[in-house]
Protein backbone atom coordinates (compact mmCIF):
# COMPACT_ATOMS: atom_id res chain seq x y z
CA UNK A 1 0.00 0.00 0.00
CA UNK A 2 1.67 3.28 -0.78
CA UNK A 3 1.44 6.12 1.93
CA UNK A 4 1.30 9.32 1.38
CA UNK A 5 4.08 12.18 1.65
CA UNK A 6 5.19 14.50 4.50
CA UNK A 7 7.02 17.20 4.96
CA UNK A 8 8.58 17.90 8.17
CA UNK A 9 10.47 21.29 8.82
CA UNK A 10 12.32 21.32 12.33
CA UNK A 11 14.72 18.57 13.17
CA UNK A 12 15.20 19.06 17.27
CA UNK A 13 14.86 15.78 18.77
CA UNK A 14 10.69 15.82 19.03
CA UNK A 15 10.97 16.42 14.88
CA UNK A 16 13.22 13.96 13.88
CA UNK A 17 11.36 11.43 16.26
CA UNK A 18 8.68 11.74 14.41
CA UNK A 19 10.45 11.60 11.24
CA UNK A 20 11.53 8.21 12.09
CA UNK A 21 8.03 7.34 13.27
CA UNK A 22 6.80 8.19 10.09
CA UNK A 23 9.19 6.52 7.67
CA UNK A 24 8.73 3.24 10.14
CA UNK A 25 5.33 3.73 8.78
CA UNK A 26 6.17 3.52 5.05
CA UNK A 27 5.84 6.96 4.50
CA UNK A 28 7.93 9.28 2.28
CA UNK A 29 9.42 11.81 4.18
CA UNK A 30 11.56 14.90 2.98
CA UNK A 31 12.55 17.11 5.77
CA UNK A 32 14.30 20.79 6.14
CA UNK A 33 16.17 22.21 9.20
CA UNK A 34 18.25 25.56 9.70
CA UNK A 35 21.23 23.55 10.62
CA UNK A 36 21.09 20.64 7.83
CA UNK A 37 23.47 18.75 9.84
CA UNK A 38 21.08 17.82 12.27
CA UNK A 39 19.31 16.01 9.32
CA UNK A 40 22.21 13.01 8.68
CA UNK A 41 20.39 11.30 10.86
CA UNK A 42 16.98 10.90 9.31
CA UNK A 43 18.61 11.10 6.11
CA UNK A 44 20.94 8.16 6.49
CA UNK A 45 17.30 6.24 7.71
CA UNK A 46 15.61 7.20 4.56
CA UNK A 47 14.10 10.47 4.82
CA UNK A 48 14.94 13.34 1.67
CA UNK A 49 16.86 16.66 2.66
CA UNK A 50 14.94 19.72 0.95
CA UNK A 51 17.81 22.11 -0.09
CA UNK A 52 15.01 24.81 0.95
CA UNK A 53 11.89 25.33 2.41
CA UNK A 54 10.34 26.07 -0.97
CA UNK A 55 11.44 22.70 -2.40
CA UNK A 56 10.25 20.98 1.14
CA UNK A 57 6.80 22.67 1.10
CA UNK A 58 6.06 21.55 -2.87
CA UNK A 59 7.30 18.16 -1.71
CA UNK A 60 3.74 17.09 -0.05
CA UNK A 61 0.33 18.03 0.02
CA UNK A 62 0.91 17.35 4.50
CA UNK A 63 3.53 19.87 5.83
CA UNK A 64 4.57 19.72 9.77
CA UNK A 65 6.17 22.03 11.46
CA UNK A 66 8.18 21.46 14.79
CA UNK A 67 9.82 24.62 15.54
CA UNK A 68 10.73 26.30 18.73
CA UNK A 69 7.89 29.15 18.13
CA UNK A 70 5.02 30.52 15.87
CA UNK A 71 7.71 33.48 14.35
CA UNK A 72 10.11 30.52 13.38
CA UNK A 73 7.24 29.81 11.19
CA UNK A 74 6.97 32.99 9.75
CA UNK A 75 10.44 32.88 9.25
CA UNK A 76 10.88 29.78 7.73
CA UNK A 77 7.60 29.63 5.40
CA UNK A 78 7.95 33.21 4.02
CA UNK A 79 9.93 32.08 0.97
CA UNK A 80 7.56 29.76 0.42
CA UNK A 81 4.37 31.50 0.27
CA UNK A 82 3.27 31.18 -3.05
CA UNK A 83 3.64 27.11 -3.02
CA UNK A 84 1.39 26.74 0.50
CA UNK A 85 -2.12 27.44 -1.46
CA UNK A 86 -3.83 23.74 -1.20
CA UNK A 87 -1.85 22.23 1.16
CA UNK A 88 -2.32 21.29 5.05
CA UNK A 89 -0.05 23.21 7.61
CA UNK A 90 0.09 21.38 10.52
CA UNK A 91 1.77 23.29 13.40
CA UNK A 92 2.96 21.19 15.89
CA UNK A 93 5.36 23.88 17.59
CA UNK A 94 4.49 25.80 20.72
CA UNK A 95 3.30 29.65 20.99
CA UNK A 96 0.45 31.67 22.94
CA UNK A 97 -3.64 30.94 21.71
CA UNK A 98 -3.45 34.51 20.32
CA UNK A 99 -0.28 33.83 18.05
CA UNK A 100 -1.92 30.54 16.87
CA UNK A 101 -5.05 31.85 15.62
CA UNK A 102 -3.23 35.05 13.99
CA UNK A 103 -1.22 32.34 12.28
CA UNK A 104 -4.23 30.19 10.91
CA UNK A 105 -5.41 33.74 9.37
CA UNK A 106 -2.25 33.94 8.12
CA UNK A 107 -2.31 30.27 6.56
CA UNK A 108 -5.75 30.58 4.87
CA UNK A 109 -4.44 33.82 3.63
CA UNK A 110 -2.23 31.79 1.47
CA UNK A 111 -4.69 29.30 0.58
CA UNK A 112 -3.54 26.55 3.36
CA UNK A 113 -5.46 25.08 5.62
CA UNK A 114 -4.35 25.27 9.32
CA UNK A 115 -4.48 22.91 12.25
CA UNK A 116 -2.77 23.69 15.51
CA UNK A 117 -1.24 20.76 17.48
CA UNK A 118 0.42 20.08 21.09
CA UNK A 119 2.48 17.04 21.69
CA UNK A 120 1.54 15.97 25.30
CA UNK A 121 4.66 13.59 25.38
CA UNK A 122 8.68 13.42 25.19
CA UNK A 123 10.81 12.67 21.79
CA UNK A 124 11.28 9.15 22.94
CA UNK A 125 7.70 8.62 23.38
CA UNK A 126 6.57 9.30 19.96
CA UNK A 127 4.56 6.79 18.19
CA UNK A 128 4.10 4.82 21.25
CA UNK A 129 0.33 3.83 22.57
CA UNK A 130 1.06 6.56 25.32
CA UNK A 131 1.26 9.47 23.14
CA UNK A 132 -1.47 12.21 22.22
CA UNK A 133 -1.77 14.89 20.55
CA UNK A 134 -4.19 17.73 21.06
CA UNK A 135 -5.67 19.00 18.15
CA UNK A 136 -7.91 21.89 16.79
CA UNK A 137 -9.00 23.71 13.77
CA UNK A 138 -10.95 22.10 10.60
CA UNK A 139 -12.68 18.86 11.76
CA UNK A 140 -12.78 17.70 8.12
CA UNK A 141 -8.85 18.25 7.83
CA UNK A 142 -7.74 16.81 10.47
CA UNK A 143 -9.93 13.38 9.55
CA UNK A 144 -7.81 13.61 6.09
CA UNK A 145 -5.38 13.42 8.04
CA UNK A 146 -5.85 10.90 11.05
CA UNK A 147 -4.23 8.10 9.81
CA UNK A 148 -1.02 10.00 9.19
CA UNK A 149 -1.23 11.94 11.77
CA UNK A 150 -2.28 9.39 14.80
CA UNK A 151 1.04 7.59 13.84
CA UNK A 152 2.98 10.55 15.71
CA UNK A 153 0.24 10.10 18.93
CA UNK A 154 -3.33 9.43 19.16
CA UNK A 155 -5.48 12.58 17.94
CA UNK A 156 -7.43 13.94 21.16
CA UNK A 157 -9.88 16.56 18.82
CA UNK A 158 -10.82 19.79 20.70
CA UNK A 159 -12.82 22.07 18.45
CA UNK A 160 -12.64 24.86 15.22
CA UNK A 161 -11.44 27.32 17.22
CA UNK A 162 -7.32 26.92 16.50
CA UNK A 163 -6.31 28.09 19.48
CA UNK A 164 -8.07 25.88 21.58
CA UNK A 165 -5.11 23.15 21.46
CA UNK A 166 -2.39 25.39 21.95
CA UNK A 167 -4.47 26.50 25.50
CA UNK A 168 -5.04 23.28 26.43
CA UNK A 169 -1.05 22.20 25.61
CA UNK A 170 0.07 25.10 27.91
CA UNK A 171 -2.12 24.32 30.77
CA UNK A 172 -0.91 21.08 30.62
CA UNK A 173 2.46 22.83 30.98
CA UNK A 174 1.48 25.04 33.78
CA UNK A 175 0.61 22.39 36.03
CA UNK A 176 3.88 20.46 34.70
CA UNK A 177 6.23 22.98 35.34
CA UNK A 178 5.00 23.93 38.22
CA UNK A 179 4.49 20.43 40.04
CA UNK A 180 8.92 20.20 38.51
CA UNK A 181 9.44 23.46 40.37
CA UNK A 182 7.97 22.59 43.72
CA UNK A 183 9.55 19.41 43.60
CA UNK A 184 12.91 21.44 43.33
CA UNK A 185 11.70 24.27 46.34
CA UNK A 186 11.11 20.85 48.53
CA UNK A 187 14.31 19.51 47.29
CA UNK A 188 16.16 22.40 48.08
CA UNK A 189 14.42 22.62 51.51
CA UNK A 190 15.05 19.52 52.81
CA UNK A 191 18.49 19.76 51.67
CA UNK A 192 19.59 22.60 53.93
CA UNK A 193 19.02 19.98 57.24
CA UNK A 194 20.88 17.73 55.31
CA UNK A 195 18.76 15.38 52.91
CA UNK A 196 20.41 14.38 49.64
CA UNK A 197 17.87 15.06 46.45
CA UNK A 198 18.10 10.92 46.30
CA UNK A 199 16.81 10.45 49.21
CA UNK A 200 14.94 13.78 48.80
CA UNK A 201 12.70 12.74 45.48
CA UNK A 202 11.34 9.28 46.00
CA UNK A 203 9.72 10.75 48.91
CA UNK A 204 8.39 13.58 47.71
CA UNK A 205 7.37 11.96 44.40
CA UNK A 206 4.78 9.92 46.65
CA UNK A 207 2.80 12.88 47.20
CA UNK A 208 2.55 13.94 43.09
CA UNK A 209 1.48 10.11 42.70
CA UNK A 210 -1.06 10.54 45.43
CA UNK A 211 -3.04 13.88 44.28
CA UNK A 212 -5.41 12.01 41.99
CA UNK A 213 -6.52 9.64 44.61
CA UNK A 214 -7.26 13.05 47.22
CA UNK A 215 -8.80 14.77 44.45
CA UNK A 216 -11.24 11.57 43.71
CA UNK A 217 -12.13 11.36 47.55
CA UNK A 218 -12.87 14.89 47.62
CA UNK A 219 -15.90 14.82 45.69
CA UNK A 220 -17.81 11.95 42.68
CA UNK A 221 -16.58 14.95 40.57
CA UNK A 222 -14.12 18.03 41.37
CA UNK A 223 -14.00 19.89 37.63
CA UNK A 224 -18.22 19.22 38.35
CA UNK A 225 -18.69 20.66 41.37
CA UNK A 226 -16.48 23.45 40.50
CA UNK A 227 -18.25 24.23 37.18
CA UNK A 228 -21.48 24.33 39.39
CA UNK A 229 -20.05 26.45 41.92
CA UNK A 230 -19.93 24.19 44.74
CA UNK A 231 -16.67 24.13 47.01
CA UNK A 232 -17.77 22.17 50.16
CA UNK A 233 -15.45 22.04 52.81
CA UNK A 234 -15.90 19.28 54.57
CA UNK A 235 -13.01 18.00 53.97
CA UNK A 236 -10.84 20.43 53.71
CA UNK A 237 -10.78 24.31 54.09
CA UNK A 238 -9.10 27.21 52.99
CA UNK A 239 -8.47 28.29 56.34
CA UNK A 240 -6.87 25.08 56.56
CA UNK A 241 -4.57 24.92 53.55
CA UNK A 242 -3.76 28.33 53.83
CA UNK A 243 -2.05 28.07 57.50
CA UNK A 244 -0.25 25.02 55.75
CA UNK A 245 0.94 27.88 52.62
CA UNK A 246 2.06 30.00 56.06
CA UNK A 247 3.76 27.64 57.88
CA UNK A 248 5.95 26.29 54.25
CA UNK A 249 6.81 30.08 53.68
CA UNK A 250 7.46 30.33 57.29
CA UNK A 251 9.67 27.25 56.96
CA UNK A 252 11.17 28.75 53.74
CA UNK A 253 12.18 31.61 55.14
CA UNK A 254 14.30 30.22 58.00
CA UNK A 255 16.05 27.83 55.87
CA UNK A 256 17.08 30.68 53.19
CA UNK A 257 15.75 29.19 50.58
CA UNK A 258 14.02 30.88 47.59
CA UNK A 259 10.17 31.90 48.53
CA UNK A 260 8.86 33.23 45.15
CA UNK A 261 6.59 29.53 44.39
CA UNK A 262 5.26 29.46 47.92
CA UNK A 263 4.54 32.96 48.82
CA UNK A 264 2.18 32.82 45.38
CA UNK A 265 0.52 29.48 46.48
CA UNK A 266 0.19 31.52 50.12
CA UNK A 267 -1.16 34.11 48.16
CA UNK A 268 -4.16 32.42 46.51
CA UNK A 269 -5.23 31.25 50.23
CA UNK A 270 -5.12 34.82 51.67
CA UNK A 271 -7.02 36.05 48.93
CA UNK A 272 -10.15 33.59 49.39
CA UNK A 273 -9.91 34.03 53.00
CA UNK A 274 -10.32 38.23 52.67
CA UNK A 275 -12.81 37.28 50.59
CA UNK A 276 -14.64 35.26 52.71
CA UNK A 277 -14.66 31.63 51.72
CA UNK A 278 -12.27 30.38 54.84
CA UNK A 279 -15.03 27.31 55.32
CA UNK A 280 -15.08 26.42 51.36
CA UNK A 281 -13.43 23.78 50.09
CA UNK A 282 -9.43 24.83 48.91
CA UNK A 283 -11.22 24.62 44.99
CA UNK A 284 -12.60 27.72 46.03
CA UNK A 285 -8.90 29.76 44.98
CA UNK A 286 -10.15 29.40 41.32
CA UNK A 287 -12.04 32.23 42.28
CA UNK A 288 -8.82 34.49 42.66
CA UNK A 289 -7.40 32.89 40.12
CA UNK A 290 -9.62 33.99 37.31
CA UNK A 291 -10.27 37.76 38.74
CA UNK A 292 -6.90 38.96 39.76
CA UNK A 293 -7.05 42.04 41.63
Amino acid sequence: MSRTSVTLIGLGPMGQAMVRTLLAAGHPVTVWNRTSSRASGVVADGAVLAATPLEAVEASDLVILSLTDYQAMYDVLEPAVESLAGRTVVNLSSDTPDRTRSAAEWAAKHGATFLTGGVMIPAPMVGTDQAYVYYSGPSAVLEQHRATLSLIGAPRYLGEDPGLAQLMYQAQLDVFLTTLSSLMHATALLGTAGVTAAEALPELLQTVRGIPEMLDAGAENVGADIDAGKYPGDLSTITMMGATADHIVGASEAAGVDVGLPRAVQAHYHRAIEDGHGGDNWTRIIDGIRSPR
